[in-house]
């Protein structure tokens, strides 16, 4: 993994998710856009060897924290789903858009619910309509989300990620 190259892209998907950008495409009343850094969490965690991905998993973690209101929640939320996505691998193939759509929106529901949670422990304060927001946070990542997938599928070689990891690596 080159890490400056993906410091550029980390940098680059927290400016849009923090920035007012993304909401030239948000959704309704609620203001509902897609999350970015969770789409990078799920390429990440999939393609990246072991190590590489529970670095990047924090990276996004602490990115998600720097352009959310609150520092903590994420880089624990984002971290440990990381590292669990990254041993998932093994098992799990993403060759297919509607895996990796349905891998985003699921993820998205409960890496967010984890983080709103651990904000609730934190802060004492829930924010209106939470849930459905996040819902729908997770539901738009889902769809756009293979579409940015093929982008960085496009870039991984000049990220450093030599080899698609997508289910279970041979025996030798």
């Amino acid at each position: 993994m080159r890490w400056v190259r993906f410091s550029i892209i980390l940098f680059a998907a927290a400016l849009l998710n923090s920035g007012n950008l993304l909401n030239i495409i948000s959704v309704g009343s609620l203001n509902i856009k897609p999350d970015l850094l969770l789409i990078l969490l799920l390429f990440f965690g999939i393609n990246c060897e072991a190590t590489a991905a529970v670095i990047a998993s924090f990276a996004i973690g602490f990115a998600a924290d720097i352009s959310g209101s609150s520092m903590g929640p994420y880089i624990i939320s984002f971290g440990l789903f990381g590292s669990l996505i990254s041993q998932m691998r093994k098992v799990v193939i993403m060759k297919r858009m509607t895996h990796q759509g349905a891998a985003i929106f699921f993820t998205g529901i409960i890496a967010g619910g984890l983080a709103h949670v651990l904000n609730l422990f934190k802060t004492g304060e829930v924010a209106s309509n939470l849930f459905v927001v996040q819902a729908g946070t997770s539901l738009y990542s889902g769809l756009i989300g293979p579409f940015i997938w093929l982008v960085l599928s496009e870039i991984s070689e000049w990220l450093g990620i030599r080899e698609h990891h997508f289910g279970r690596q041979p025996n030798r």
